[in-house]
C-alpha cells in the first residue's frame, strides 16, 4: 500500500481542532502537520480536505450482524452490514458472539468468527453473549479474553432465551473482575415485563404501541439499579448498553458519582425517536425494539442528550439489528410475525448506516455538544472503553489510518431509497441531516469517496481487543 496526503481540512479529534495536514503511509498515520508543503512532504496521492472536517472513523460498539432472533435472522449479514456501516463513516464494529443454552461459550465465538471471517468491509471484533453461566462457561471466559474477547454481554430481559439470574450474574461478574474484562447489561426487568406483556395480550392489546407501554421504563431503571449493586459487590466494571429511560439515567449518574466502575452507552433512536413512533397501526412494528422508544413528554430525550454532554453517557452506538417489513428480497416479512401479537414481532432497528450523520447534525448543528464531543461519544470514548484505543478511534502518529472526510454543511435527506443497509426502510425516513460523510479510509485504504464503494469484502480484519481503558 502506498502512501496518501489529506491537505487543508480541519482535524478534529475529541481534544482538539486544528487545520492541518496529515501523511498516511501504509495503514498507519506517520505525520500531522500543519502545511505538508512547508515541510517538503509529499504522498502517491493527495486529497483535499478544504471547507472539510477531517475526523476518526466512527467505532460502533453494539451491532448484530446476522443475529438469530424471534424466528428469523437479521437481514444484515457481515457483507452487507458493514459495508453499509462504511458509508455511514464508521469503520469499527465490535458485534455479539452468541453462546446459547447448552452450548459452549467457545463454540459460539468460533461460529461467529467464521461467520464474519473474508466476509466485512471494516474490522471488527467480538463482544461475548453469555447465555448459559455454568462452571465450563466462567473457565472459557478467561480463555475469550486470551482470544481479544474482553467483554461479556448478559441479559436481565428475554427469560428463556438470553436471560440469568441475579446468582449467574454474579458468578459471571465475579470472574469478568478477576480477569479485567467488562460486563456489558441488558438492562431491564424481564420476569416483571411479561407479566405485563402477558396482560396486554389477554386485553386483546396486540398493536405494537403495546410492547413500548408494557415494557415500563421504570422496570429499565429497576434493573439498572440492581446491576450496579451486583457489580459493586463483585468489584466488576459494568457497561450498560442501549440505555433509554430517566430512571436508568438516574442510577447511572448515582452510581458513577459514589466513584463507581460504571459506564453506559445510548442509541439515535432514543434521542430522535420516540413511543408516538410505535403508534399508527402496524406502521409502529418498524419501531420495535428493546428497551422501546419512550415517551418524549416524560422528558426521556432531553435527559439522554444532557447525559451526553455531562458525560454521564459516554458512548453513542447503534444496537443496529434489521429485520425487514415486507418488501425484501430475502426476508420479506419478518416484521409481520407479529402482526396480531406485538410480543412476536422481532426486537430490533436498522441504523448502523446513520449514526454518524444524526448525531453530527442532532449534537453538532442543534448545538447541543461541541465537534470534539461528538468525536469523543462517536469514536474515541468507545474505542476506550473496549480496549481498542489508540489503534482505533482518534487520528495520531501511529494510529490506524481510519478516517472520515465529513462536509459539516452538505445537507442531504436519510432513506430507503438511498440508504445501503439490507433493510426494506428506513427508520428516519425523510428526515433532513447537514453533515455528509464524503470520503472513508480504512487502515489507508479509501473505500468511499465521490458516491462510490472502493472497498471489498475481507478488507476488515479480527482486532484482538485489549481491557478497557476507561478506569
Amino acid at each position: 500500500m502506498g502512501s496518501l496526503l489529506i491537505k487543508n481540512g480541519i482535524v478534529v479529534t475529541a481534544t482538539g481542532t486544528t487545520a492541518a495536514d496529515v501523511l498516511v503511509r501504509g495503514s498507519r498515520v506517520v505525520a500531522i502537520v500543519a502545511s505538508a508543503d512547508d515541510l517538503g512532504l509529499t504522498a502517491d496521492r493527495t486529497v483535499d480536505a478544504a471547507g472539510r472536517l477531517v475526523i476518526p472513523g466512527g467505532v460502533d460498539v453494539h451491532t448484530h450482524m446476522e443475529l438469530p432472533f424471534g424466528g428469523t435472522f437479521a437481514a444484515d449479514t457481515f457483507e452487507t452490514g458493514t459495508r453499509a456501516a462504511a458509508w455511514g463513516g464508521t469503520t469499527t464494529i465490535v458485534d455479539f458472539a452468541v453462546q446459547t443454552k447448552g452450548e459452549s461459550a467457545m463454540d459460539g465465538y468460533e461460529r461467529w468468527m467464521a461467520k464474519a471471517e473474508g466476509e466485512c468491509a471494516i474490522d471488527y471484533g467480538f463482544h461475548m453473549i453469555t447465555g448459559d453461566i455454568n462452571e465450563q462457561t466462567l473457565k472459557e471466559m478467561d480463555m475469550l479474553v486470551d482470544e481479544g474477547v474482553t467483554s461479556f454481554k448478559m441479559f436481565m430481559a428475554y427469560p428463556g432465551l438470553f436471560y440469568s439470574d441475579d446468582g449467574e450474574i454474579v458468578l459471571a461478574m465475579q470472574k469478568a473482575a478477576e480477569n479485567g474484562s467488562v460486563i456489558a447489561m441488558h438492562a431491564e426487568n424481564g420476569i416483571a415485563i411479561d407479566v405485563f406483556v402477558n396482560q396486554a395480550l389477554a386485553r386483546g392489546e396486540t398493536d405494537p404501541i403495546y410492547h413500548g407501554l408494557a415494557r415500563k421504563s421504570v422496570l429499565e431503571g429497576e434493573a439498572t439499579h440492581r446491576s450496579i449493586r451486583l457489580a459493586e459487590v463483585t468489584g466488576a466494571t459494568l457497561y450498560i448498553v442501549h440505555l433509554s429511560a430517566v430512571e436508568a439515567l438516574d442510577e447511572v449518574i448515582r452510581a458513577r458519582d459514589e466513584g463507581r466502575k460504571v459506564f453506559a452507552e445510548t442509541c439515535p433512536q432514543y434521542l430522535f425517536l420516540d413511543l408516538e413512533d410505535l403508534g399508527n397501526g402496524f406502521e409502529g412494528a418498524k419501531y420495535v425494539c428493546s428497551p422501546p422508544l419512550r415517551d418524549r413528554a416524560a422528558g426521556h430525550q432531553r435527559r439522554l442528550w444532557r447525559g451526553l454532554q455531562t458525560n454521564d453517557l459516554q458512548v453513542v452506538s447503534t444496537d443496529h439489528c434489521p429485520f425487514c417489513m415486507g418488501n425484501h428480497h430475502t426476508f420479506g416479512t419478518q416484521k409481520q410475525l407479529g402482526r396480531d401479537n406485538f410480543a412476536a414481532i422481532p426486537n430490533g432497528m436498522p441504523g448502523v448506516e446513520n449514526r454518524m450523520e444524526l448525531i453530527f447534525d442532532g449534537g453538532v448543528g442543534q448545538g447541543r455538544i461541541s465537534v470534539n464531543r461528538f468525536v469523543e461519544i462517536t469514536a474515541t470514548a468507545p474505542a476506550k472503553m473496549f480496549g481498542m484505543f489508540p489503534q482505533k478511534g482518534t487520528i495520531a502518529v501511529g494510529s490506524d489510518a481510519d478516517i472520515v472526510i465529513l462536509g459539516p454543511n452538505r445537507t442531504h435527506t436519510i432513506s430507503a431509497e438511498t440508504h445501503h443497509m439490507d433493510v426494506d426502510y428506513s427508520a428516519y425516513e425523510g428526515r433532513k441531516v447537514t453533515g455528509k460523510v464524503e470520503v472513508v479510509m480504512s487502515k489507508g485504504k479509501v473505500i468511499i469517496e465521490d458516491g462510490q464503494y472502493l472497498g471489498a469484502k475481507g478488507d476488515g480484519e479480527y482486532l484482538r481487543r485489549g481491557h478497557s481503558m476507561m478506569l
